[in-house]
C-alpha cells in the first residue's frame, strides 16, 4: 500500500465514507477501483470506511466471475466489507436483496456520522443511494452522494429500455443519477454514451434528461494502485512465473474477463500462424462466460501444446504476470450489452513495465493508453497476427523500452491518490450536505 499522506485541507474528523459497488471477489476493474478508493480514503483522514456490496450466494447466482474468496487480499484495518442480508420471505429474490441493501444504507446514512456515499453503476446502486439519501433526508439526517457510470450501466438498462420502448425504468436510472450531489462517469466515451442515450429516452418520452446529464456529469477516470505495478522486485517476479512454468519475457498475455467482447477468438486467430507462436507462448488469464468456448477454440488450434488458460490468478501474482510478459494484448471490440469504456487492465500492464500493449479503438480505450499503444482494428485476427510479429520479432530491444517509458508514465496519471483527491476535493471542501 502507498505510504500515508496529508489529509485534505478542512476535513472534519469522524467522517465515513460508504462505497455501493460489485466489491471483491467479482474479477471486475471497477471492484478493484473500489478497494482504491476505500484504501485512499483511510489515508486522507476518513475514520470509517464501509464498501456495501451483495452476498456472495447472490453473485454467484448472477454468473459474474468470481475469485475464490481464500485468494482476495485483506482489506486494510479500518475497512469493512458489509453484504446485508435480503429482507422478509416473499418470493422476490432481487427486491428482497436490494431492499437489504437500501435499508442498511439508510441505517449508515441516520446514525449521526456525516457520510460521503459513493456509487459504481448507476442501477442498482445509485437507485439504492439515491433512495437511502431521500430516507435519511426525510428522517432528519444528511449525506453527500456521489454516482460513478461506468457504461455497462448504461448499455444494460437505459439503452436497452430505449430500444425496446420502456422509458419508465430507463428515466429511474437516470433521475436517480441526477439525484446525486456529483456525477461522474469513467471516460469522456462514457459521458458521451450517457448523454446520447438519455437524447434517445428524451425524444421518445419527451424528457430533457439530456441537456442537464451534458452539463453535470464530469470524468473521474478509475483509480488504480500504481505502487503495486511499479515497485515489483525483478527476482520476485521471476519466482512467481517459474511457479508457472513461465520465463520473463517468455509469452505473449491476455488478462481479462474471459467474455465475448473482448475478442479473445481474434487473439488466439492472430497468434496461430504468427511467427511469435514460434517464439513464445500465449498465456490467457481470467474467468468469465466464454471458459467453455475458450478451451474447445484452444483444443481445436493446432498450438494448444503452446497455450497456457490461467483461472486462478490472484491480485499478488497479477502484476508479475504483466512485468513477465513480452506483449499485452486485449482485442476488445464493441457489443450491444458491453463495450469496454476504459480499460484498467491495460494501465495496469502499462505500469508494470511488460512488452507492448496492442489493442483496439474501442469506447475509452484510447483514453486510457493515449499514443502508447498498437492499435488494431476489431473483429480483426489477421491484423492481431500483424502487430504481435512486428513488437516481439521486429522491434528493436531500444523501442520496446522507449514504449516502456513512454505508457508508464501516461499511466501514472490514473494513480489512485491523484484520482481520489480530484473526485473528493468537490465533497470535502464542503460541509456535508452543501454540494451543488
Amino acid at each position: 500500500m502507498s505510504a500515508p499522506v496529508p489529509a485534505l485541507p478542512g476535513e472534519p474528523a469522524g467522517r465515513r465514507l460508504v462505497l455501493v459497488v460489485r466489491a471483491d471477489p467479482v474479477i471486475c476493474g471497477h471492484s478493484g477501483e473500489a478497494r482504491c478508493l476505500a484504501e485512499v480514503a483511510l489515508q486522507r483522514g476518513f475514520t470509517d470506511v464501509r464498501i456495501v456490496t451483495w452476498t456472495i450466494d447472490r453473485l454467484e447466482a448472477s454468473g459474474l466471475p468470481l475469485k475464490p474468496l481464500e485468494t482476495v487480499t485483506p482489506y486494510s484495518p479500518g475497512i469493512t466489507v458489509e453484504r446485508p442480508e435480503p429482507v422478509g420471505d416473499y418470493r422476490v429474490p432481487d427486491g428482497r436483496h436490494l431492499a437489504g441493501l437500501t435499508g442498511r444504507l439508510v441505517e449508515l446514512f441516520t446514525d449521526g456520522v456525516p457520510t460521503v456515499a459513493m456509487s459504481l453503476y448507476l442501477s442498482p446502486h445509485t437507485v439504492a443511494v439515491s433512495d437511502a439519501a431521500r430516507i435519511a433526508r426525510r428522517l432528519g439526517s444528511d449525506v453527500v452522494t456521489i454516482a460513478e457510470a461506468v457504461g455497462s450501466d448504461i448499455t444494460n438498462v437505459v439503452r436497452d429500455c430505449v430500444a425496446h420502448g420502456r422509458h419508465g425504468a430507463a428515466a429511474h436510472v437516470l433521475t436517480s443519477y441526477l439525484d446525486s450531489d456529483v456525477c461522474v462517469a469513467v471516460s469522456r466515451y462514457t459521458k458521451d454514451l450517457v448523454v446520447s442515450e438519455a437524447r434517445r429516452l428524451d425524444a421518445l418520452s419527451g424528457t430533457s434528461f439530456a441537456d442537464e446529464l451534458a452539463a453535470r456529469v464530469g470524468v473521474s477516470y478509475p483509480a488504480i494502485d500504481t505502487a503495486a505495478y511499479t515497485g515489483l522486485d525483478p527476482e520476485q517476479t521471476r519466482r512467481v512465473l517459474q511457479r508457472r512454468g513461465l520465463t520473463p519475457g517468455g509469452y505473449v498475455l491476455f488478462l481479462s474477463r474471459l467474455a465475448s467482447a473482448k475478442g479473445l477468438d481474434d487473439l488466439l486467430g492472430g497468434y496461430v500462424g504468427s511467427r511469435t507462436s514460434e517464439r513464445l507462448r500465449l498465456v490467457i488469464a481470467g474467468r468469465g462466460p466464454k471458459e467453455d468456448d475458450l478451451r474447445r477454440w484452444v483444443a481445436d488450434s493446432g498450438v494448444a501444446d503452446r497455450v497456457d488458460l490461467l483461472t486462478d490468478v490472484d491480485d499478488a501474482e497479477k502484476p508479475a504476470l504483466m512485468a513477465g510478459s513480452a506483449a499485452f494484448v486485449l482485442p476488445s471490440r464493441p457489443q450491444p450489452e458491453f463495450v469496454e469504456t476504459f480499460g484498467i487492465a491495460l494501465v495496469e500492464s502499462m505500469l508494470a513495465g511488460g512488452g507492448p500493449v496492442i489493442t483496439c479503438d474501442t469506447g475509452g480505450i484510447l483514453e486510457a493508453v493515449g499514443d502508447t499503444a498498437v492499435v488494431v482494428p476489431t473483429s480483426d485476427p489477421d491484423a492481431v497476427r500483424a502487430a504481435l510479429d512486428e513488437v516481439v520479432c521486429d522491434w528493436s530491444e531500444q523501442r520496446r523500452a522507449e514504449t516502456a517509458r513512454r505508457a508508464r508514465a501516461f499511466a501514472l496519471q490514473f494513480d489512485r491518490f491523484v484520482v481520489f483527491d480530484a473526485l473528493f476535493s468537490r465533497v470535502l471542501d464542503a460541509p456535508v450536505g452543501e454540494v451543488a
